[in-house]
């Protein structure tokens, strides 16, 4: 079902923009706003903009913006109702349902929540397993084993798959969960040859539960206690809609606010490696459960923190194939630390034999910045061998170059001189090479990107095939024009006329050519047909995420003008509010030029297709002569703005 009005409202009035993004992001005050890296792409300095007091985010660099319910839809991925249910549960809101939903809402909705409802279903069964006789016989001694406490087990909620092939299916379906959904979230399989015979995908292994950031169970880790070399150690849940396999790290949902106090996050590689640690009273770790990092779980640790440790078994082959993890991580922004153990050890087995307190300690005094860990493994090897040490300097060089801000950088540089006994310029030319490249590239691609330039008209008539369009300059006026009402709409230009007033009047006859800036406009008439001047406020509560997004972007701005330089230098700078009257007076000159001048490409076509068909000289002619008066209009347009000058 739907969520009511009422209840929407509510959220929209507790929800706080600030409190909201900090779950996710850490923000830094600078000026009147809260900045952050944005979790949206990857930057190398913060242009993620947060707005208090207009209860706005928006992000310069790649655009995204909204209130605090797009924050979330747009963070988590899912959709309207589910960012309010997020925000209602956050804040203690009562949740009223609306009977007005369609069966589409309805059905999309129901099939998403009854995926997180088989796989809780799921997950207490596999949890209820362990009291059972097979299951304390066989699962919970793995766990005590071990040295899993009880209250480990219920806060990770782990369990075991009875052996059989149908416990939980059986279980399910009594339970009112369909075949459909089951298949869905992957807790069962279909025969292969014979799609009518289904099974449970996990059978006879403890389970991890994979949370998300909610706490909701969206899938399973399982692994074998068995000998049984035709079986794989661990088996785990499927792609579904509720669980992408490279936006989760396991034990986010327990470490994140560990992680966000101590700034700082251990990575391991599997789930006992993070249920170990947790009973060592380390709680700020999470896992990638043995597959390669990706750059979404890079991004997910980098809300809540820009230090990662990463912790290596005692095994000099497998740390050696898991360095392109490190330089993923320090191409994100992440400043990386290492901690290595015994030969022989992980950080599980090694926590076990030592116990929680030398546990601690050996994480704090082993951990080593990324520059020595890397030249430390390769060091012994490269001493007396000229290849080897001149490859190692190209990797640490080749890392160094990962680093996007350029201070951390250049500190590095320095102390990878220092050990690798080699002149500090030798390495510094390198890497600019690198980063030369590297710029280079992203500039061609860049330019690959861009749209293709206007070409001029030198002559009366055009010899390319297609107009040039003026779509695009027309865009921009027309979000101007909107900028200026949005503002503005409610200043005078006059002691009786209004900026309201006087831009609608103007551009009465006028039809917009972007949808979104219709539904803005058309909004702002609403309003003033029942007597209410809308301020920026009014359209942040439309439904409609592309009118919120863009009067986000016509009422925020990137860089704000300190007020020390009128206070203490005196200097003061000319706005466009200073003289609003002749600022909404040229921006209204501005659209019409745009438009007669789109007006004009497509007279100038309609001649070339005349000529093209041979037509009558009578088309010709009231074409031409329409094609002149367009240009009478441009020519006065451009003597008002001052581009030509009158005789």
């Amino acid at each position: 079902m739907g969520i009511s009005r009422a209840t929407t409202e509510r959220v929209r009035e507790r929800a706080d923009i600030e409190d909201v993004v900090n779950d996710y992001v850490p923000l830094k005050k600078k000026g009147q706003n809260l900045w952050a890296c944005c979790p949206f792409h990857n930057e190398k300095s913060p242009s993620f903009s947060v707005s208090p007091a207009k209860q706005i985010y928006k992000c310069f660099g790649c655009g995204k913006a909204g209130d605090p319910i797009q924050f979330v839809m747009d963070i988590e991925g899912i959709g309207f109702g589910e960012a309010i249910k997020h925000l209602a549960q956050k804040y203690g809101i009562e949740i009223e349902e609306d009977k007005a939903s369609t069966p589409e809402d309805i059905q999309a909705y129901n099939e998403r929540e009854s995926l997180y409802i088989a796989l809780n279903f799921a997950k207490d069964f596999f949890v209820k397993n362990l009291e059972t006789e097979e299951g304390r016989a066989i699962g919970l001694s793995y766990f005590k084993e071990r040295g899993f406490s009880q209250a480990i087990i219920e806060k990770f909620d782990l369990g075991y798959t009875l052996e059989g092939w149908d416990h939980l299916l059986k279980a399910a379906k009594a339970a009112g969960h369909s075949e459909e959904i089951l298949l869905k979230a992957g807790l069962i399989l279909q025969k292969e040859g014979d799609p009518s015979r289904l099974y449970d995908r996990f059978r006879g292994r403890v389970t991890f539960t994979i949370h998300n950031l909610g706490g909701k169970p969206i899938g399973f880790g399982a692994r074998i206690l068995t000998q049984d070399k035709k079986q794989p150690k661990y088996i785990n849940s499927p792609e579904t809609e509720v669980y992408h396999k490279s936006d989760v790290l396991y034990g986010m949902f327990q470490a994140k606010k560990s992680i966000r106090e101590k700034d700082n996050c251990y990575l391991v590689e599997g789930y006992t490696d993070v249920v170990s640690l947790h009973l060592s009273g380390i709680e700020n770790v999470v896992a990638s459960s043995g597959t390669s990092l990706t750059e979404n779980q890079i991004k997910l640790i980098k809300r809540f923190t820009d230090n990662v440790t990463v912790l290596f078994d005692g095994d000099a082959a497998g740390i050696k194939a898991s360095l392109r993890g490190i330089d993923l991580l320090l191409e994100g922004g992440l400043n990386v630390k290492a901690v290595v153990f015994p030969d022989g050890d992980d950080p599980d087995s090694y926590s076990r034999k030592v116990g929680s307190e030398e546990f601690n300690t050996y994480l704090t005094s082993h951990a080593q910045d990324f520059i020595a860990f890397k030249i430390g493994l390769h060091a012994e090897e490269a001493t007396n061998d000229p290849v080897k040490r001149a490859d190692l300097i190209k990797q640490v060089v080749l890392s160094l170059s990962k680093i996007p801000d350029p201070i951390i950088r250049t500190v590095y540089v320095r102390q990878s001189a220092n050990l690798l006994e080699i002149d500090e310029e030798i390495i510094q030319v390198e890497l600019n090479k690198i980063i030369l490249k590297v710029q280079k590239d992203q500039y061609f691609r860049d330019q690959r990107d861009q749209d293709t330039q206007e070409t001029p008209f030198e002559e009366f008539l055009p010899t390319q095939e297609e107009p040039v369009s003026y779509t695009t300059q027309l865009e921009a006026q027309e979000r101007e024009m909107m900028r200026m009402l949005v503002n503005y709409g409610f200043e005078m230009v006059s002691d009786e006329l209004s900026v309201c007033a006087y831009l609608l009047q103007e551009t009465e006859e006028l039809k917009f050519e972007t949808p979104v800036f219709n539904k803005i406009l058309n909004l702002y008439k609403d309003a003033l047909a029942v007597d209410m001047l809308p301020q920026p406020e009014y359209f942040l509560n439309s439904p409609d995420a592309d009118v919120k997004k863009e009067i986000i972007n016509m009422i925020t701005r990137k860089h704000e003008i300190s007020k020390l330089w009128e206070e203490r230098h005196q200097i003061f700078t000319i706005t466009e509010a200073d003289d609003l009257a002749k600022s909404v007076y040229d921006n209204i000159l501005r659209l019409k030029q745009k438009v007669v001048k789109k007006m004009l490409e497509e007279a100038r076509f309609k001649i070339k297709e005349a000529q093209d068909r041979k037509d009558a000289n009578d088309s010709m002619d009231d074409l031409l002569r329409v094609y002149m008066e367009l240009k009478g209009y441009q020519t006065e347009i451009d003597k008002q703005l001052g581009i030509v000058i009158s005789n």
